[in-house]
């Protein structure tokens, strides 16, 4: 009996020590059916046992490449990638593991975050449309388009790995229905424009404050973060580092070409904190992926009627916020704006114009990113004011071939110097000029465009870029005559 007793115990002992040995792991996003970004260097990485031997081999490489995981079981490499067009795969073996990845493509990858208008899917929220999304969403298959999401997940502390996840698919109705509509609209013209393959991925979360996006280290530096006492299942997109730790971190280090931004409403009375958060958190989230100043393109927030459309001063008029998105350009290097001064909607902050959107994020990665310099991504800016015959001269950066309005410019206001802003006529002279004037103010000093919640813009250049709400002051005791 006792003999029986001992190898059992042996047989036990020999299970549990063969239980202890790991598999290799890999993290969510590097899996079957993804895209690598092509011609450069990307990370593969993952978890084994402690100094677990590894070997990686690709169709691509002739060799294969022989590593060994660190003291934590952490392994990490970087593979070359090329510009072929052909399906590859990989294989990962180890003692204990043997795992296969197939139908990975080189191309183009592309994040895309914020908040609940980068959220929106295909086929709208309830109530909500997104514009021709039957008809795109039925011509929506194509094997060179691959969607990946990190669905909505906090966490208190940085996390590894994505928990909450739809894994990379091809483009399809079944995938697309779903998926962020601004995401798709850029990443299928792109393909389409490139004629090479293209990797969305789509990590957002409606109602999110920049605060939540942003890691502790670079938090701290504005605020002090203490999470330990704080329920992370209760209003998660408004805890500061919550969303990082959870749908950022778990994607660093997978290579991407460039991301896309679509926030700003969760933080729109706070404009001047906004303009210190939003660069840094660009500034972090470029030095924690080590691959440089990579194109980061956002979405100025469209005019929407809140509720209060009489608002002229900074705590409930969104014109303020406009106002910082546009001055980040100059804060975050390598980067652009997509204005949408003109697609708004008065009764709904998620405008159902997905597309137009996607396009203008798209201009300003095809000529910034891709080198097409006859792409247009630049909308007109204010650049200086000059007195003459009783108004202002108005001249614009960005205008090269021109100012343009559908019909009568609109929402035009101007002050002298009592600061009292009264409406005013607008008209296009010398086809790249504003001339702004009012009986009301002889001797004028500034001139305000749009300034207020909901408004529909009405001033373009000639590619049909829409010119931001602006200011030609910094005052912040103006006030309106009233009616």
């Amino acid at each position: 009996m006792r003999k029986l007793t001992l190898i059992t115990l042996a047989i036990v002992n020999l299970l549990f020590l063969q239980s202890i040995h790991a598999e290799v792991k890999l993290p969510a996003i590097v899996s079957s059916n993804m895209v690598l970004q092509r011609n450069t260097t990307v990370e593969l990485w993952g978890w084994a046992d402690a100094n677990e031997k590894i070997t990686i081999e690709t169709s691509w490489l002739n060799e294969a490449i022989h590593i060994k995981a660190d003291n934590k079981g952490t392994w990490r490499i970087a593979v070359t990638t090329n510009n072929s067009k052909e399906p590859q795969s990989i294989n990962i073996k180890s003692k204990e593991s043997n795992i296969s990845l197939d139908n990975i493509l080189f191309g183009e990858v592309w994040l895309c975050s914020g908040q609940s208008n980068m959220q929106q899917p295909m086929k709208g929220y309830t109530g909500q449309p997104t514009f021709g999304s039957v008809l795109t969403t039925a011509k929506s298959a194509n094997p060179n388009l691959r969607l990946f999401t990190v669905n909505r997940f906090g966490s208190k502390t940085p996390i590894k790995d994505t928990k909450e996840y739809s894994a990379w698919q091809q483009a399809s109705p079944e995938s697309v229905a779903g998926f962020s509509a601004v995401a798709y609209f850029f990443g299928q013209q792109l393909q389409e424009i490139l004629d090479v393959p293209v990797g969305l991925i789509h990590t957002s979360w409606g109602g999110s404050a920049v605060q939540a996006w942003i890691s502790k280290e670079v938090m701290d530096g504005f605020k002090k973060v203490n999470l330990e006492e704080v329920d992370i299942t209760k209003k998660t997109n408004k805890i500061p580092t919550a969303l990082f730790n959870a749908m950022i971190n778990p994607l660093i280090p997978y290579t991407i070409k460039g991301a896309l931004w679509y926030q700003g409403e969760a933080n729109r009375h706070e404009p001047e904190m906004y303009k210190k958060l939003f660069p840094a958190m660009v500034k972090d989230w470029r030095k924690r992926w080590g691959i440089g100043d990579f194109p980061f393109y956002y979405v100025q927030i469209a005019p929407f009627t809140y509720s209060n459309n009489n608002a002229f001063q900074e705590v409930d008029n969104t014109a303020f916020i406009r106002e910082t998105q546009l001055q980040c350009l100059d804060l975050i290097p390598n980067s652009g704006i997509a204005i949408t001064m003109d697609i708004g909607d008065a009764v709904s902050i998620h405008p159902p114009k997905k597309k137009q959107v996607a396009d203008r994020l798209l201009f300003n990665a095809l000529h910034e990113t891709y080198g097409y310099k006859s792409i247009d991504g630049a909308a007109p800016v204010f650049d200086s004011q000059e007195v003459k015959n009783g108004g202002l001269i108005l001249k614009f950066k960005n205008a090269e071939t021109g100012l343009y309005a559908y019909d009568k410019l609109e929402g035009f206001e101007i002050a002298g110097e009592d600061k009292v802003f009264y409406p005013a006529t607008a008209k296009i002279i010398k086809r790249k000029e504003l001339f702004v004037q009012s009986d009301k103010v002889p001797k004028p000093v500034a001139v305000r465009y749009a300034w207020r919640n909901w408004v529909m813009g009405s001033l373009y250049d000639v590619n049909l870029l829409p010119a931001s709400s602006f200011r030609t002051d910094t005052w912040t005791d103006a006030t309106q005559a009233k009616e």
